[in-house]
């Protein structure tokens, strides 16, 4: 009875990570599951959200100039 329920434990301990290892590097399943999911975590952008960041981008590195510039003419 032993000997069987060992054999068992070792067949169950080899066949997970072989199954998962098999079942991760499927094709078919990182297309549908993971792409999808990226895409939905991470839409394409939109051309008026790029302009958003874009213009957000430059009132900030304005507003650091001027505060360096400022700095500056206190010294």
């Amino acid at each position: 009875m032993g000997v069987k329920i060992e054999i068992f434990r070792m067949m169950l301990y080899l066949s997970f990570p072989v199954t998962m290892f098999w079942i991760s590097n499927q094709a078919e399943y990182f297309e549908e599951y993971i792409v999808k999911r990226k895409r939905e975590i991470f839409p394409p952008d939109e051309e008026s959200q790029r302009k958003e960041l874009e213009d957000f981008k430059e009132r900030m590195r304005v507003r650091k100039e001027q505060q360096l510039l400022k700095k500056m003419n206190e010294n």
